[in-house]
């Protein structure tokens, strides 16, 4: 896929109210070879994604050893609005917590937020990993404009 078809893809209204969101799925290659997908907080940047983790996680670890990863962000509506992203992840070890991870406190109420914010300032204090993930392909899937590859081959096999 080419950078300016990513570009579109993220552009288009239905992925900026995905990118919105603070919940994806990221999926990786564990290493001792076998996948795994979790949930994880993230940042949409514009550009690229920013996770934040402890710098211990197994993840860490993996993403170093393969940096290919998937995500996916979606609704729990129906029918579902799915993005899907493919990229390459890059770390950068931090002796501190990053702004993005703390920005995922944007929706609670203050004094909460206060709270989440001395918890994990506290937890993290010798810092976090920053990765940042570059998109090299996107798909929308909002079954209204664009539907999985699969259940268009149907159709067109329906109609052809």
């Amino acid at each position: 896929m080419l950078p300016n078809e990513v570009v579109d893809v993220l552009n288009r209204p239905a992925s900026q109210e995905l990118l919105a969101r603070t919940i994806a799925r990221l999926g990786y290659v564990a290493q001792d070879g076998t996948p795994r997908t979790i949930p994880i907080g993230f940042t949409w940047t514009g550009a690229e994604f920013v996770l934040c983790t402890a710098k211990n996680a197994a993840k860490v670890r993996s993403l170093k050893k393969n940096p290919a990863v998937a995500l996916t962000i979606d609704t729990e509506a129906q029918p579902p609005q799915i993005l899907l992203v493919r990229g390459s992840s890059t770390q950068e070890a931090l002796d501190h917590v990053p702004d993005e991870f703390l920005q995922q406190a944007k929706g609670m109420p203050p004094e909460q937020a206060a709270a989440w914010e001395a918890e994990v300032r506290d937890l993290y204090r010798d810092g976090m990993v920053r990765i940042k993930i570059t998109p090299s392909w996107a798909k929308l899937i909002d079954f209204e404009t664009t539907l999985p590859s699969a259940v268009e081959e149907l159709l067109r096999r329906k109609r052809g």
